[in-house]
């Protein structure tokens, strides 16, 4: 029998304990409750037999010391290995402060989880079973004034580390985890203004950089929706935030079919009701729908579409549960009621169809690499 393992995912936990959390008006995420639904997340995992769990950043709220302590703690009680990398909310500047950790303290913090071999560099490799290991890259960068970057970037000394280090690997699978999106899982993602932010700027290296491997695998997160998508040998799957609707988290099986073929079932699950939130779903959705005029005023009058703000204005709330609805994956909505230029531009963010029937892969699928 060939390579056959299991393991979970759980993206953007955003870890906020009562004391730290701070409010925006316009946030879609639920920090507050972010510790009762990773809780929740665990004790079902647990009870699988799972051999790894994969975090792909955004870890906490904004870098807190004392929600990285707390998840730390947490993550030192399960039974099973656990594996991380840092999201930007996690590294906020690249030096630490009073309240804040910086760059050099996360591989430190976080030694357990996949940065024992060398503490000193945010950026690992580790075996996860016979024939099998994880790359977890780190794509969050900073100016010369320690201020973080806008959107994702790999250095060169990470990049060459990382050719060096798939140079001998290539008889076995590579999976690569990094927070930012390496390939687009929106229409345009690349081009757009808001898109871009959730993107890693160099990803064509990186791409070119695996393209030579056995790296088939790219676990993402930080854009909060749950997506699964193709190129070519490579399949990225991004994750959706454990706090923002719908709350999901994954179980993943991969099985060696034969010599150079995978078997990748995907399954996905969601927090339907926490302490406070007794129906999460619907209440969740709400809060989104309640909070998203802003966002779609900006996605309506930036580029590509570039609405004028008094027709933005009349559309937007049409809109109100467009990212939810995004957000949940294999999304499908009317845009029917929309005028012509805008349909034309949110029709491809539907669920894409053949002879009739939805191709529904972002939550639950079988894919063969």
């Amino acid at each position: 029998m060939g390579i056959q393992f299991r393991f979970g995912i759980i993206s953007d936990l955003h870890i906020a304990l009562s004391h730290t959390i701070w409010d925006n008006p316009n946030r879609f995420h639920l920090v507050e409750v972010s510790t009762h639904a990773l809780e929740q997340a665990l004790a079902h995992l647990s009870q699988l037999d799972l051999d790894f769990l994969l975090l792909p950043g955004d870890l906490t709220q904004h870098g807190e010391g004392d929600n990285h302590d707390w998840l730390v703690a947490r993550l030192s009680q399960l039974p099973f290995p656990v594996y991380v990398v840092p999201g930007n909310h996690d590294i906020v500047q690249a030096k630490a402060t009073a309240e804040r950790i910086g760059l050099s303290d996360f591989p430190k913090l976080y030694g357990k989880f996949g940065y024992d071999q060398q503490p000193e560099r945010p950026y690992y490799i580790q075996s996860l079973v016979p024939g099998v290991s994880l790359v977890g890259l780190n794509s969050i960068a900073f100016d010369e004034a320690g201020r973080q970057l806008p959107t994702g970037w790999l250095d060169e000394s990470q990049l060459q580390w990382l050719t060096d280090t798939l140079s001998n690997l290539r008889d076995q699978l590579i999976l690569v985890m990094i927070h930012h999106n390496v390939l687009e899982h929106l229409p345009g993602q690349a081009k757009s203004p808001l898109g871009q932010r959730y993107m890693l700027k160099n990803a064509d290296q990186l791409l070119t950089c695996l393209k030579n491997s056995n790296a088939k695998l790219i676990f993402t997160g930080h854009l909060h929706v749950q997506d699964v998508v193709r190129n070519s040998d490579i399949c990225e799957i991004t994750t959706g935030s454990l706090v923002s609707y719908p709350h999901p988290y994954r179980v993943v099986r991969v099985m060696q079919s034969d010599q150079s073929q995978w078997q990748v079932d995907v399954e996905s699950h969601t927090i339907n009701a926490v302490p406070g939130w007794p129906d999460l779903l619907t209440q969740s959705r709400r809060w989104m729908g309640d909070r998203s005029f802003p966002f779609m005023m900006k996605l309506l009058t930036q580029p590509p579409l570039a609405l004028p703000e008094a027709e933005a204005a009349t559309i937007a709330p049409k809109l109100r549960d467009f990212w939810a609805t995004i957000a949940a994956g294999d999304g499908q909505f009317d845009v029917s009621a929309l005028p012509q230029r805008v349909q034309r531009y949110f029709e491809p963010f539907n669920v894409p169809t053949v002879n009739g029937c939805p191709q529904t892969i972002d939550n639950f699928a079988t894919l063969y690499l």
